[in-house]
């Protein structure tokens, strides 16, 4: 499929929660940016329960879905077809309703993930670390199992977390060497660190910052900068942000839902940039702001 200015199709991003979601902002400044007038994105508050009735109800003029949590894994039983990466990492957050009503699921994460680590020089490291082992883990592992040649450590906080990390080694076929959380502040010292956790939890490490960190890539974008991302910066070394990472899965769900390559991937990140201020200063916050 390859839209046109004149089509009249839909998209939209859904998940529980999904208020604050930045998907409608860049996906619909893309759509500016491409002269797809006829094109609308929006946003739905979707369980993982839900999810059946809410995609069998879709008519003809769908185009696409964007999914975040819960729904990475529920939607993989409702599709046709389902993509090699996706299909690595049992987790879909793109779902392409094809001209002949195929519902084909897909991952951006980690292409996006390897997209914003190469828009920042970083092609190819010999050892990295990962920090926890939630959802976001085992794709970051995919990512680097495509620029990392050695050692990849993933520091985690239980037992159980450490197996799922071990599982999701042998599956994507990528040695991971598992460390206590207690140990975290070692792997500030690796050429590429990827944190993975929830707002705050890596908040204590920033004292522990090298004088001559390398790159750090955070996936969280609210609140920005992290304290660790901050430090990193203070003492020169390299920042991959949340927004880098959500941008970059946004570029390459336009350009499938689309079929319009490439995306306008500066008038995206602009946009997103400007939501994001709009959240934190008053002087620029509108009834739009997400």
């Amino acid at each position: 499929m390859r839209a046109r200015a004149t089509d009249a199709r839909r998209a939209a991003v859904l998940g529980s929660p999904i208020a604050h979601s930045l998907s409608p902002v860049l996906h619909r400044a893309a759509y500016e940016a491409l002269g797809l007038g006829g094109w609308t994105y929006d946003r739905f508050e979707v369980d993982e329960e839900a999810l059946p009735g809410f995609v069998e109800q879709l008519g003809p003029e769908w185009a696409g879905l964007s999914l975040t949590m819960p729904l990475k894994r529920a939607v993989i039983p409702l599709l046709d077809e389902i993509s090699e990466t996706a299909a690595s990492v049992d987790a879909v957050n793109t779902l392409v309703f094809t001209e002949d009503g195929r519902r084909v699921g897909d991952n951006t994460d980690i292409p996006g993930m390897v997209a914003a680590l190469r828009e920042h020089g970083v092609e190819q490291v010999d050892s990295a670390a990962i920090l926890g082992a939630g959802a976001t883990a085992s794709s970051a592992l995919a990512a680097l199992s495509r620029v990392c040649t050695g050692e990849i450590v993933a520091y985690v906080r239980s037992a159980a977390r450490a197996a799922e990390m071990r599982q999701w080694g042998e599956r994507l076929d990528v040695e991971v060497r598992i460390a206590d959380w207690t140990e975290a502040a070692g792997a500030l010292r690796f050429p590429l660190v990827v944190a993975t956790t929830p707002a705050g939890t890596t908040d204590a490490l920033a004292a522990s910052v090298p004088e001559r960190p390398a790159t750090l890539f955070d996936v969280l974008y609210e609140p920005w900068p992290t304290e660790l991302a901050a430090r990193w910066s203070m003492f020169g070394g390299a920042v991959v942000s949340g927004l880098d990472l959500l941008v970059h899965q946004a570029v390459l769900q336009v350009e499938q839902m689309t079929g319009l390559a490439p995306a306008p991937l500066q008038a995206m990140r602009k946009a997103g940039e400007h939501a994001l201020a709009s959240r934190t200063d008053p002087r620029h916050r509108t009834d739009n702001a997400r």
